[in-house]
């Protein structure tokens, strides 16, 4: 059994000693707030994405209290809140733990979980038992608490969307079990569900153990032998791996209605060949900027329908009904009205960028707008504007990398870790315009 896993020594921070990498980890939570040109910075872990409509107004009002009242949407599914005030942390934190959404402050930046934002509403089975489980397990571990802010836990409903986002610790669910991955690696190890949440926390803890002495912030980060040490330490508990590789580029889900067997995953098989229904709808943020008046208008339909809220990976925002169809039609025509994205033919579907200038210092250009004024045909691959070399948000397995250079704009193809040969223009907005609706294209 995985609770017999080797090498169960106390980690550095169970041991009562502090973490050989506290300090270092310079990633922004909601109790360490990082300074911007904008003004200071958090970030809001919402494991899974999943917020309720409570929860959901409580950023809300911290955002428009404390900051520029936005709200950004990250890469793994977070909130990050601009513009606030450098002394605003105490008032800040108070808010967010009275709302329920910093229920430990020691793991506030360790609660990296993103699951598969359509699981139970697709015909996927639903992941709400093992996000709540991994979550209290996260917060409940001593050592947890020495995971960086860029260590990553996944949990796949068994398609493959977030398994190929190359999380640290990866959860897919495949018919009455489930497999465990560990880092990027292409073997999985098969154990039963129900020990899923506390088989992720064990590799965890066993990869904090690993990076003892390489000082690793992430599994990819291990050198070679130790990360082939930690899978085979794993292993031996886990039992014989199974060759499953890594999917190298998600399928996100499309703008729109969502459709699935009648009653989700509790449905029969015989009801589940005879009738859908619409279970959910699905809508993009442009550039993973929401103003208050979106963000409202999403809260007021999740009250009137499932009550819930999901955060995708893609900067994408998932509401569970169920809907009848005048009801879908009728939320996704408002949402629409004002400014989301709702059908994948809009020009705004697969455009992305990091925040720029100025709200960065590091950015080149102001790369949001210049995003916006190159937004022309839907593009087959999905693109990504990126204001210096950092490439801070960019999207997971193959899609156009627009980086801002000191001698003009780098657009390349990326795929996973191959990269074509990279084209550059040079201070032409219209030449800029065409080169990227080609490589999209």
């Amino acid at each position: 059994m995985l609770a017999a896993m080797p090498d169960s020594a106390p980690s550095p921070v169970s041991a009562g000693g502090a973490s050989p990498r506290a300090g270092g980890d310079a990633c922004p939570g909601t109790l360490r707030l990082h300074r911007a040109d904008d003004g200071a910075l958090a970030r809001v872990r919402i494991p899974g994405g999943v917020l309720d409509p409570g929860r959901a107004d409580a950023l809300l009002v911290a955002a428009e209290r404390f900051g520029d009242g936005e709200l950004h949407l990250t890469s793994r599914g977070n909130v990050q809140l601009r513009g606030l005030g450098t002394e605003c942390g105490g008032g800040l934190a108070a808010l967010l733990t009275d709302a329920g959404l910093l229920p430990s402050a020691a793991h506030e930046r360790a609660r990296n979980i993103v699951a598969s934002p359509l699981a139970g509403l697709d015909g996927s089975p639903s992941l709400a038992g093992w996000l709540a489980e991994l979550d209290r397990l996260v917060c409940g571990s001593p050592a947890a608490a020495a995971l960086s802010g860029r260590f990553l836990f996944a949990l796949d409903a068994g398609g493959g969307d977030v398994d190929a986002l190359g999380a640290d610790v990866a959860l897919i669910a495949e018919g009455a079990g489930c497999l465990l991955r560990i880092g990027a690696g292409d073997e999985v190890f098969r154990i039963p569900a129900g020990e899923g949440p506390r088989a992720a926390l064990l590799a965890a803890e066993a990869f904090l153990r690993a990076a003892r002495d390489s000082g690793a912030w992430r599994v990819k980060d291990l050198p070679d032998d130790v990360r082939a040490e930690l899978v085979h330490a794993i292993g031996s508990a886990a039992g014989d791996p199974v060759h499953r590789p890594r999917p190298r580029t998600p399928k996100t889900p499309d703008p729109g209605a969502v459709t699935g067997p009648h009653g989700n995953a509790a449905a029969t098989a015989a009801t589940a060949t005879a009738a859908t229904t619409t279970t959910a709808i699905c809508v993009d943020v442009p550039l993973g900027q929401l103003t208050p008046a979106q963000w409202q208008l999403l809260t007021d339909t999740a009250r009137r329908y499932g009550n819930e809220l999901r955060l995708t990976p893609w900067r994408g925002i998932v509401v569970p009904g169920p809907f009848d169809e005048g009801g879908a039609a009728e939320a996704l025509r408002n949402l629409a009205a004002a400014g989301l994205i709702t059908t994948p033919e809009s020009p705004w579907t697969g455009v992305g960028a990091c925040i720029g200038h100025p709200g960065c210092a590091k950015s080149l250009s102001d790369v949001r707008a210049e995003a916006g004024a190159a937004v022309g045909p839907v593009g087959r691959l999905p693109v990504y504007w990126s204001g210096c070399e950092r490439r801070c948000g960019h999207p997971h397995g193959e899609w156009i990398d627009v980086v801002v250079t000191p001698g003009g704009h780098r657009i390349s193809h990326v795929r996973g870790e191959r990269r074509d040969p990279p084209a550059t223009v040079r201070n032409d907005p219209a030449a800029l315009a065409a080169t990227v609706a080609a490589a999209r294209a």
